[in-house]
């Protein structure tokens, strides 16, 4: 039995997780961990009978306490995700929480010799150094869950790595790809949360449709495959049934294709990429039409900040993904319009100076400046 931890459960990547590891029927859910979601986690603990639930608001662990089942430990706090990542009898963890609150629990993980599933893009983005050394220092590995990533490193096993070209990330585009740019001002919410192909979460839905995903992708394939920036690329591909490409010296392309069903990447992950039979369904290719587009830089300007912090190195990437995080926040509460998200990330940007080489502290204070200068500059914006 492999034996998982579950660092954000009542997600969308968690749910599917665990719906997954059933499903395996040879992988055994030893923890289950959320933010503040107390009922969603004593249902799943009554499901699954996890050893632990951790949770971090301390308010919600005081509410879920009493919901519990019989011999489930509780783990509560800012570093209960930590704790349950670098827990002794654990082979995996899944982290699979929200935007940068993901790096420490990675850390720990990888510390601690703990091998990690990771749906958690903005620790590689942030702290992308840190988590290659904690990699090391623990000889543990590092399985890639988003689907782009999951397909790269499909299409490289077995392969010569120094026989790779490029990298080629797909992307879908969101809702406005067609939408003429000067009437992006006057997207709503709603709109912006309608993706065409995936169900996703809110703020990753939002990154989808101004391609600051595909940018946050950008950075976290160089840490996972060691690949500079100038050889990893991005096509738009609308129909998302080509979820990565990998061009090879020789004129070759591998690609991998599926169904838009993250439990398949999930798998690929828990299993160590091993493939078994799934709950994915198989490709009908009937009828099936293929397209693909270079994106425009007018229309996803997000992308080519991503590009410019991971060439500016240092604490540039963590600035960036902060100050994205508050205007994402920011556009989803009503308070920006859609092209000011990236506004507000690329204001955040000029005026921040990188720290070559950070330390964690220093990741985590970037992150806090960026954050509050981001605040600021939408204040002024009203």
């Amino acid at each position: 039995m492999k034996r998982l931890a579950i660092l954000g459960s009542t997600g969308s990547i968690g749910r599917a997780a665990l719906e997954v590891a059933e499903h395996l029927g040879d992988v055994e859910v030893i923890g289950i961990c959320a933010n503040s979601d107390y009922r969603v986690l004593s249902e799943q603990a009554r499901r699954w009978r996890p050893r632990v639930v951790a949770v971090a608001h301390e308010p919600a662990a005081r509410e879920l306490r009493p919901l519990l089942p019989d011999g489930v430990a509780l783990l509560a706090g800012p570093d209960a995700a930590s704790e349950l990542a670098a827990m002794p009898g654990i082979d995996l963890v899944l982290v699979a929480v929200v935007g940068s609150a993901g790096l420490r629990p990675t850390l720990a993980a990888l510390e601690a010799g703990r091998d990690v599933a990771l749906s958690n893009k903005e620790a590689l983005v942030a702290g992308g150094h840190l988590v290659a050394a904690a990699r090391e220092r623990g000889r543990a590995r590092l399985l890639p869950v988003d689907s782009e990533h999951s397909a790269i490193a499909q299409c490289l096993l077995g392969e010569d790595p120094g026989s790779v070209r490029r990298l080629i990330l797909t992307a879908s585009g969101g809702p406005f790809l067609d939408r003429p740019v000067a009437d992006l001002r006057a997207v709503t919410v709603s709109e912006a949360l309608t993706h065409p192909t995936w169900n996703m979460g809110r703020k990753i839905t939002i990154d989808s449709a101004t391609l600051m995903n595909k940018g946050l992708e950008v950075i976290e394939a160089h840490w996972l495959f060691g690949t500079p920036a100038e050889r990893i690329d991005v096509v738009i591909h609308p129909q998302s049934l080509v979820h990565s490409m990998v061009e090879f010296e020789d004129g070759s392309t591998i690609a991998q294709f599926g169904r838009p069903d993250m439990r398949g990447p999930i798998q690929h992950a828990l299993t160590g990429m091993i493939r078994r039979g799934s709950l994915v369904a198989p490709m009908e290719w009937g009828g099936v039409e293929m397209s693909f587009r270079v994106p425009e830089r007018e229309r996803f300007p997000a992308l080519w900040l991503a590009r410019a912090a991971l060439e500016q190195g240092g604490t540039a990437p963590a600035a960036l993904n902060a100050a994205n995080e508050v205007a994402v926040s920011r556009f989803l509460d009503g308070r920006l319009a859609f092209p000011a998200i990236a506004e507000v990330v690329e204001a955040v940007l000029d005026r921040h100076r990188p720290v070559p080489l950070p330390s964690l502290e220093e990741v985590l204070g970037a992150d806090a400046w960026a954050r509050s200068r981001a605040e600021e500059i939408v204040g002024g914006m009203r």
